[in-house]
């Protein structure tokens, strides 16, 4: 049986797998890690698959502060062994949107304290930890398919309420969860649309942007045919 891998093991890994040309691209689509090899998000999920669920073994590549290592830890943690003191500490380290999405879609979704960060990071004034709120919306909004509507009306409100804040990662997030919302079943794409013509009234750039992009997508004939099934 070959031996489990450890934490020396990955890092010796990420730094054969490292891509000095990956990091400077990088920087262009806003991804911006002090420390990094450049490894890709696919080699990366190989690795996870190679290594296993390890909660262990998942904070001390946290610890590490590499991007790799710190998604890797996202990819490997166990989210029934992930304590809301976890998530509080991790989301207030998101200094970039990629570790964020990262997170929240391998991890924090799956915890049992998803619906709750959603709502309390969701008026956050920390730029990424307010955007971690709202991907959390979206991705239960994708794949939490036994939830109620009722879940995903409380959201609503929170993103009527907050449209207006007009930084880059923050509204698309915002407009991330308000689509994803729209576009699982008629009873929320209607009430998707209800609330983005409400944001189309607001005095506020970014809250337009965000109502009329959601609903050109949520009125459109493919999305239409998509929730009516």
């Amino acid at each position: 049986m070959p031996r489990k891998m450890q934490h020396n093991d990955i890092v010796e890994k990420l730094k054969s797998l490292s891509n000095p040309g990956a990091v400077e691209s990088m920087v262009k689509y806003g991804i911006t890690p002090k420390n990094a090899y450049g490894v890709s998000i696919p080699n990366l999920r190989k690795l996870a698959k190679e290594v296993g669920t390890d909660y262990k073994l998942a904070q001390q590549l946290w610890a590490a502060n590499i991007r790799e290592t710190r998604i890797l830890a996202s990819m490997i943690d166990d989210p029934k062994m992930v304590t809301e003191g976890q998530m509080e500490k991790w989301v207030k380290a998101f200094d970039y949107w990629e570790i964020c999405d990262q997170c929240c879609m391998n991890l924090f979704e799956k915890t049992g304290f998803a619906y709750q960060k959603a709502i309390e990071w969701s008026s956050n004034e920390e730029e990424f930890i307010k955007r971690a709120g709202f991907v959390l919306m979206a991705r239960l909004a994708v794949s939490d398919k036994k939830a109620e509507d009722k879940l995903f009306d409380g959201f609503l409100p929170i993103i009527e309420r907050e449209a207006g804040d007009n930084r880059n990662f923050v509204k698309k997030a915002v407009n991330w969860a308000l689509r994803q919302i729209g576009t699982r079943n008629p009873n929320l794409n209607k009430k998707a649309i209800e609330a983005a013509k409400k944001m189309q009234k607001v005095d506020s750039k970014s809250a337009r942007w965000i109502a009329s992009d959601a609903i050109r997508e949520l009125t459109s004939k493919l999305v239409q045919e998509r929730v009516q099934g």
